[in-house]
């Protein structure tokens, strides 16, 4: 039986767009059961409906508007992807840290991509801030990471990272691009070896 991921996105899913490809390649390690967005916009849903996956879009939004919680929304979402009943829970440019309502449900089986280097820019923005620390002749490198997610933000055991240089001359949109670059060929490996037990 393949085993079932399932994916949580907030923007274009270039990420999600680089598993969907490993998948039909036959070198994910299983198979995406469910998208899901918390933003109804987001292009990665289309990306998802175009490869016949299922999608869930669930606003905090609309949550706050009847009053509840954030924890609420992440009872809520986490209720939703359990009903799938997920090995692997991939969060790939997911901007929404999850409070441990939605962590505690699928411990040890959750992972997150993240623009940088274990120990080093945990949080929103970590691409920009890279840029400006390079730009300030304070930093020479960034890098890309897979971890496992806790509750402590960008603070999980790490799967896979690799080094990425900053360059003479670099805009931001140099380093965005080869950041992403390493992102689209980490993740898909990352899942494999999660869920072949390698890691």
């Amino acid at each position: 039986m393949s085993k079932k991921i399932v994916v949580l996105i907030s923007g274009s899913g270039s990420n999600l767009q680089a598993l969907i490809d490993a998948q039909q390649r036959g070198e994910l390690g299983g198979h995406i059961a469910l998208v899901v967005s918390n933003r109804t916009a987001a292009y990665g849903l289309t990306r998802a409906a175009s490869a016949s996956i299922p999608t869930h879009t669930q606003t905090l939004r609309a949550f706050r508007d009847q009053g509840k919680s954030r924890e609420d929304y992440d009872r809520e979402l986490a209720r939703h992807v359990a009903s799938h009943t997920p090995d692997l829970v991939v969060l790939a440019g997911w901007m929404h840290i999850l409070s441990p309502a939605f962590i505690d449900q699928f411990a040890g089986r959750i992972i997150n991509l993240h623009p940088a280097l274990p120990g080093e820019l945990d949080g929103a923005h970590a691409i920009e801030r890279a840029y400006d620390e390079f730009k300030a002749g304070s930093r020479s490198r960034t890098g890309v990471m897979v971890h496992y997610v806790i509750p402590e933000v960008d603070k999980g055991q790490p799967i896979l990272t690799q080094d990425v240089p900053c360059q003479q001359g670099d805009l931001l949109e140099d380093l965005e691009a080869r950041i992403h670059a390493v992102e689209h060929e980490l993740l898909p490996r990352a899942v494999r070896l999660v869920l072949e037990g390698s890691k």
